[in-house]
């Protein structure tokens, strides 16, 4: 039995791509803006406090209203571990309404767990990613008490 082959990575020049401490890419979108161009993602975790619409790749939805924290702290970190394993294979997209400060939690969560210390982590998405990614001060406290 042949296996099927490993999709093509994001590009690391690619909006909205963000490369982990350890090579590993991953998206982080808004939903408002349309889909970028270049191949879709191969898993998705969207963010939002209402269940999104269907899409044509593996998404599992994680209940994060806007401005606040997930509703349910162990999935959170359930999903995210998840995907920074699925992120050596696949294509990753963490995305949320605006982009930025759900979205932006979720990829400092996912640089802790792939080793940048906490308290730097809001910094490394924030120079990487967004300037302003993570938006609230609890958003911050987050994840500098998420570990590894």
């Amino acid at each position: 039995m042949i296996e099927p082959a490993a999709p093509e990575p994001w590009e690391s020049s690619a909006p909205g791509v963000l490369r982990l401490p350890s090579g590993r890419l991953v998206r982080g979108r808004g939903l408002r803006r349309p889909l970028p161009a270049g191949p879709s993602p191969t898993y998705a975790i969207y963010l939002l406090g209402k269940q999104p619409p269907a899409v044509p790749w593996e998404a599992a939805w994680l209940r994060w209203p806007d401005f606040r924290l997930p509703a349910d702290r162990d999935r959170a970190r359930e999903l995210l571990t998840d995907a920074l394993a699925r992120a050596a294979d696949d294509r990753i997209e963490l995305a949320c309404e605006g982009g930025r400060g759900r979205t932006g939690t979720a990829l400092a969560c996912l640089a802790v767990l792939d080793g940048v210390p906490p308290e730097e982590a809001v910094g490394f998405v924030r120079q990487n990613y967004d300037p302003r990614a993570v938006e609230t001060p609890w958003q911050k406290r987050y994840v500098r008490h998420f570990t590894a």
